[in-house]
């Protein structure tokens, strides 16, 4: 009388042929090809997040506490109105003893710096400015940051990108 020990331990199938051994080794497998999936992107992708001139940026601190202290004591606002394009911009100065011919407007992304812009604004007339950035903006946060071309003050406000087109800009309070 023979038995059937089929699928059974000490049935004399060679080990690979069993599937306990796969299914045991398929966690440790999928953990080091997961690590080396995450070490690839961390390689290859730069961190947006750390500017590489941190140490210059935190010197500048004091600079820049002044020019917004220079905008409140000018008692500057402004309204920054964008197109429906995502590219036309327009800024109402309100305050300003004297309108300077040209102001500078920086929209910076609040996770991905290499979506910054910078642009240039003209004067038009009644203390509006208008300019068109070089690419149309994404949706997201962004903070927005207008100065004189001199840069004398600094005057801040966030933008809700695709859920608001106007952003009231002020100097921060410290």
């Amino acid at each position: 009388m023979i038995a059937d020990t089929a699928g059974r331990a000490g049935s004399g199938l060679p080990w690979y042929r069993e599937p306990w051994p796969w299914i045991l080794m398929a966690g440790p497998v999928a953990a080091v090809i997961g690590g080396a999936i995450t070490a690839y992107i961390a390689v290859t992708h730069q961190d947006g997040l750390v500017a590489e001139d941190y140490y210059k940026q935190g010197l500048a601190i004091n600079r820049t506490l002044a020019k917004e202290r220079a905008a409140t004591k000018l008692g500057l606002t402004g309204q920054l109105q964008v197109g429906d394009d995502g590219r036309r911009l327009r800024v109402l100065l309100e305050g300003a003893s004297g309108t300077p011919a040209s102001l500078k407007l920086k929209l910076a992304h609040a996770t991905v710096a290499g979506m910054d812009q910078q642009v240039g604004l003209s004067l038009v007339d009644g203390g509006w400015y208008e300019g068109v950035l070089a690419t149309t903006v994404t949706q997201g946060k962004w903070k927005v940051l207008l100065e004189d071309s001199e840069g004398r003050w600094r005057i801040t406000g966030i933008w809700l990108s695709g859920e608001e087109n106007t952003v009231t800009l002020a100097a921060k309070d410290d």
